[in-house]
């Protein structure tokens, strides 16, 4: 690993230990402290920038980033609205927004195999940080309107109540870690090792199927929570097999 690469781990460290909640260093310090070049400092505090994890600010210099979005867990939610509800705003780089046929998405779906799918693919984006990897299919029979919709700065079920008078009401979702695959760790931002979830989700309408949807999200900017109060839980529903 190049110079500025180990003190970046080495700094990472540190901040996961949150011993630098109070006060990040000035590059200064970590010269002295690292005995390394200036460049060298500078260059491991732009790639801490660049992953969301420290920000600079005028006149107080480096300080850490505490923004990170916690979902509680048992609700249908929009990740659209928990980025834009934690005061930061959301944008998708869209990747594919097409119609394609898959035999295993459409039994997901309770549809006949050869049954024609849209597909969308997005980077999704926590102000200029990449937070997750999104992958959704809808039946075409449902969501062909929104194939020409803009989702730069749109959230898919808005889109879909909008041009198809459908929104999911229900539905499951599974959750589980994940070491994402080198080309999902680029477009993600993240360097090995790092780890993050894995969501499936199948969402239905008055009863109906209308999304089987995969998500990479980041760990170490996303967390989900529960509640749970005194009482007798129902069984769990059996999920399905992919």
């Amino acid at each position: 690993m190049p110079l500025w690469a180990q003190l970046e781990s080495a700094l990472k460290r540190r901040l996961d230990a949150g011993e630098f909640d109070n006060r990040f260093p000035t590059d200064s310090e970590l010269v002295a402290e690292y005995a390394v070049s200036r460049h060298t400092v500078r260059e491991s505090i732009r790639h801490l920038n660049r992953r969301g994890i420290l920000r600079r600010e005028r006149g107080r210099g480096t300080v850490v980033n505490h923004s990170e979005f916690v979902q509680p867990l048992g609700a249908l939610y929009s990740l659209f609205e928990s980025i834009e509800s934690s005061g930061v705003a959301q944008r998708s780089k869209v990747l594919a927004l097409e119609e394609r046929n898959d035999e295993t998405i459409a039994g997901q779906l309770g549809l006949p195999a050869d049954a024609p799918l849209l597909y969308l693919e997005r980077i999704r984006y926590a102000g200029d940080e990449a937070l997750a990897l999104d992958r959704a299919w809808l039946p075409m029979a449902v969501a062909g309107p929104i194939i020409t919709s803009n989702f730069d700065r749109t959230a898919l079920y808005d889109e879909l109540e909008r041009c198809c008078s459908v929104r999911p009401d229900a539905g499951w979702e599974r959750i589980a870690p994940v070491n994402p695959q080198p080309a999902e760790r680029t477009l993600l931002e993240m360097r090995r090792g790092e780890a993050a979830f894995f969501l499936e989700r199948l969402s239905t309408a008055k009863g109906r199927p209308i999304e089987w949807r995969t998500t990479t999200i980041r760990g170490d900017r996303y967390h989900f929570i529960s509640k749970f109060e005194v009482g007798v839980a129902p069984p769990l529903a059996a999920s399905a097999k992919t």
